[in-house]
């Protein structure tokens, strides 16, 4: 639990590294950067582990791994895009949003079973997000969707994710979906330069920026690191309302580093996603409690949570 929750801590400050660079190269850029040194790292660490990485598990699965590694590539790349302008904190509340976004994907394409009891907080949660959206759109524009966007896609991903569970191994999703993500983001940058899309056009970072660009991706890959490790020695359901750590410290971040700290309404809106996030946490973590007593009552074995199988959030 120290674990995860030291995680959390640390995502934001790898998203102010981030939203200082968005200014001065694109935010695809950014998130290519991040994906190859988060990649490399997995493509070096995983054979000196004794473990092959192209298995037959991923590549029975290798559609679905990929559509997933371009999810997340464009996921940061829309989160690092709203950060150009958004404060830091109210970026990540917008966020938040995704745990209630992975809930109906759940059911839309993985066929799960949602009570009363979770369509209800949903619901309210994307109230909630709509209450930090409004004021910051009128404030910043386009900008403020761009977390939702990115929170959507990273959904998306998760929902894959959980299709995979227990069928292949988290580490070689990683790694293989990093190829996918970074192939998807360098044509991205391709067809940006050819077409002068100011975004997507690719800046040489100088060499302040290289030590921003290599803080990012080394700070990303520890941070996985440190979750990977986590949920193998705790269950998803117990860490993730941790998860909701990160606005702590995206606030201090925010506020010590670029001034900024929430406006009141900000505040009202995102305490309406924790609280909502929190109760499906909840409901899920008391569904698998019920299902590990009723598989031992009657001798059948228990279906497992799906494992939090994650890239760190943008």
């Amino acid at each position: 639990m120290a674990l995860f929750a030291a995680a959390m801590l640390i995502i934001p400050a790898i998203d102010a590294c981030g939203k200082v660079l968005s200014t001065q190269i694109s935010p695809f850029e950014v998130g290519l950067f991040r994906n190859l040194i988060q990649t490399g790292i997995l493509f070096v660490a995983l054979p000196l582990m004794g473990r092959a990485i192209f298995t037959p598990e991923v590549r029975a699965y290798l559609g679905r791994i990929a559509l997933c590694g371009m999810f997340l590539s464009v996921c940061g790349g829309f989160m690092f895009w709203g950060l150009q302008t958004l404060p830091l904190a109210n970026a990540i509340a917008i966020f938040f949003a995704e745990p209630l976004i992975l809930t109906i994907f759940s059911v839309l394409f993985l066929g799960e079973k949602v009570g009363r009891h979770r369509t209800i907080a949903v619901l309210v949660g994307l109230l909630g997000a709509l209450v930090v959206i409004r004021p910051n759109f009128a404030a910043f524009g386009w900008a403020a969707l761009m977390p939702l966007a990115s929170a959507t896609l990273f959904a998306g991903a998760m929902t894959i994710l959980r299709s995979l569970s227990g069928r292949v191994d988290a580490m070689r999703i990683q790694a293989m979906a990093g190829v996918f993500g970074s192939l998807t983001l360098s044509v991205l940058l391709i067809v940006g330069g050819i077409y002068s899309v100011g975004i997507l056009e690719f800046t040489t970072p100088t060499a302040e920026l290289w030590v921003l660009v290599l803080a990012v991706g080394l700070g990303a890959t520890l941070v996985q690191l440190m979750m990977t490790v986590a949920l193998r020695m705790a269950e998803a359901s117990m860490l993730a309302s941790f998860q909701y750590l990160e606005i702590v410290s995206a606030t201090a971040i925010g506020y010590l580093v670029f001034g900024e700290f929430p406006d009141p309404l900000t505040w009202l809106g995102t305490a309406i996603i924790l609280g909502a996030g929190l109760y499906v946490v909840h409901r899920e973590r008391r569904r698998a409690v019920e299902l590990r007593l009723a598989a031992r009552r009657y001798g059948v074995g228990a279906p497992q949570p799906p494992e939090l199988t994650t890239e760190p959030m943008p």
